[in-house]
């Protein structure tokens, strides 16, 4: 339960800087200018906030998979898996491609085609790459005899890390087509970014900064690190 309550504030922490950053406040009808283009800062604020409703909802998802996932392990018929080596690599493969995403927000922000071109390449072939070592994490359990049916623990291990890479999965659909307007955009007709595209990197950016910071929190429970602080708050709920 605490790690769940953790988890949630850190989430409830990372939702409340964004949102302070989207101009919630902002009053469109009393800003100077032509009055057509009043309305047009609404657009982005409307995709993020769109995009922040679905990341609470994912958020709410989680929390209850790491719930469940904290009491089950603490009955009898629990026995942990020997993790796949190959979750580190992947871990690092979603770290940068995270990173590649901030970069392109910079590029796209900087007017930059070039270097966002290639930063979101790069972050498209880390996050297939970090689908394929996950895929390779459970040939590797299976192999070693580890099914879903086995014990609870390795019902919840394909469980977590499935429905983990089918977010990664789905966010892979809005990068590759924010991908083809960046690749399709002539370097010699846009000497500037369009406004469109730099939000569409931007979303795909806070998307996947989610989409670490849920692996992160998962990979601690799988690899048994947050265990002590499991039974810390046990005690103090008891």
């Amino acid at each position: 339960m605490g790690v769940v309550l953790s988890f949630i504030v850190v989430v409830a922490a990372f939702a409340g800087w964004w949102l302070s950053r989207q101009r919630l406040t902002a009053k469109p009808w009393l800003e100077v200018g032509v009055i057509g283009d009043a309305a047009e800062p609404t657009s982005p604020m409307t995709a993020k906030l769109g995009l922040g409703t679905f990341l609470v909802v994912a958020s709410s998802l989680f929390a209850l998979l790491i719930s469940a996932y904290s009491m089950r392990m603490s009955m009898a018929d629990w026995r942990a898996l020997p993790m796949p080596t190959v979750l580190w690599f992947s871990t690092g493969l979603l770290i940068l491609a995270s990173i590649a995403l901030h970069m392109a927000v910079v590029a796209a922000r900087c007017d930059e085609p070039g270097p966002l071109r290639s930063s979101l390449l790069a972050a498209g072939i880390c996050s297939l790459a970090f689908l394929s070592t996950q895929a390779l994490a459970w040939r590797e359990l299976v192999v070693s005899g580890y099914f879903a049916a086995t014990n609870p623990a390795s019902a919840f291990f394909y469980l977590v890390t499935a429905i983990h890479g089918a977010h990664v999965l789905g966010g892979l659909g809005a990068l590759g087509r924010t991908s083809v307007s960046a690749f399709a955009t002539p370097k010699d007709l846009a000497p500037k970014i369009p406004r469109e595209l730099t939000l569409s990197v931007e979303l795909c950016a806070i998307y996947w900064h989610f989409l670490l910071l849920v692996w992160l929190v998962l990979f601690s429970l799988l690899m048994r690190w947050t265990d002590d602080l499991i039974e810390i708050c046990r005690g103090l709920l008891t």
